[in-house]
Order: C-alpha cells, then structure tokens, then sequence
C-alpha cells in the first residue's frame, strides 16, 4: 500500500515507519525537518511538510492509500495538537476519500463508572493538558461523519520495547494486565496501527491496545 507518515521521526512516528517498511509498504515520510530522519529504503520517500498547512499536505497525500499521524507536539505545546487536527482533517477531506489514522491518547479511555482516566486522582498533573488535548482531537473526530478516520490510543504506559505481536485490544476501555498495570510497547503500538491499515476493523472509531 502507499502510506503518507505524519511525524516519522518522533519515537512511535518512527516505530510506525520501520513496521510500514518491513511490510513492505510505500511510505511517503512528511516531516519538518527532513535531515533528522536517517532511513534510507528504496520504498521511502522523504518529502518536507507542515501539519498545520491543509493545502500543502493535501497536495502531498492525495496518491496515498492511507494517511498515519503521528503528530506529537511538545508538552508546553499542547494547544497545538488540536489546531494539527483541524487542519489534518480538512487537508483529508480535500484530497478525496483518503484513510487516516491517527495517534491518540489514553486520558480518554474509560476505567469504570464512566469515569476516564484523566479524571483519576492518580493521573500525573503534568499530563493533563495533552490527555485533555486528545480528549478534544477525539471530538473533532467523532463529529466528521463523512471521514474515513480512526483513533487508536496507547495504554497508559507506552514506552521502548520489544516487538511481540502478542496484545490486547479493546474500544474505550482501559487495559490492565494481570499485574494491574496498562502498558504498550511503542514496537508492538506500531504493529497494531499497520494491523488496522491492512485489515481495517475499526473505521470511523477509537480502539487501543494494551498487555
């Protein structure tokens, strides 16, 4: 398939290129800079992009079969993420009936009694802003009836690891293994997400994945 990549060198962006290429897919790799990213494969194509600019990304993505955000702005950038959706869903719709996929959150998963993850006591201070950044993103995305989009969220840890193909997956609800911890490796993250663009089950909705 030929895959548009937003975000390929940030640390999933990057697990998700290295899956997408292993399978054999043509990724056409949009980032700001692109001297950071140190990949060569006869199937990669680097290309320098904004998020924040529709008309330029549309241009970019409109041959693709699938479009995978990866977009993470920095904590003290939060705001950011939700103005990087807006224009991410209109430089899709104006492309034609293009795929995307988007990396999301876990603040907003579920963890019983209605209540989110974000609103537990124990959720870290300094993550809120961006849990409740992709709370909103999620939003913008349930109210775009015409897109073909999907969300997936990460447990509540996701962090380097290894690559076992072996998880859990689940709609709203938060997984917690047996030892009660939620955890994802970014490797095993990205292989999820190129499950989902291979053989879609989860069009037009949120799911994540978890141990």
């Amino acid at each position: 398939m030929k895959i548009a990549l937003i975000g390929a060198t940030g640390n999933i962006g990057s697990r998700i290129l290295k899956e997408a290429l292993n399978r054999g897919h043509e990724v056409t790799a949009i980032v700001r800079n692109p001297s950071k990213l140190a990949y060569n494969s006869p199937k990669l194509k680097i290309v320098q992009g904004d998020i924040f600019d529709s008309d330029q990304i549309s241009g970019v993505v409109k041959n693709s079969d699938v479009v995978i955000s990866a977009f993470g702005p920095g904590m003290s950038d939060t705001d950011k993420l939700v103005k990087a959706t807006k224009a991410l869903i209109n430089a899709i719709k104006a492309s034609g009936k293009l795929r995307l996929i988007a990396v999301g959150g876990a603040g907003s998963l579920e963890v019983g009694d209605g209540m989110l993850l974000v609103e537990t006591p124990e959720f870290p201070s300094e993550w809120k802003a961006i849990a409740e950044a992709h709370k909103e993103a999620l939003a913008l995305y349930e109210k775009e009836i015409g897109l073909d989009w999907t969300n997936i969220s990460p447990s509540a840890m996701i962090e380097p690891g290894n690559r076992t193909g072996i998880f859990r997956i689940s709609t709203n609800k938060l997984l917690i293994d047996k030892n009660g911890t939620s955890r994802i490796s970014m490797e095993d993250f990205a292989v999820a997400i190129l499950n989902e663009v291979e053989n879609p089950n989860f069009r037009k909705t949120r799911f994540t994945v978890g141990y």
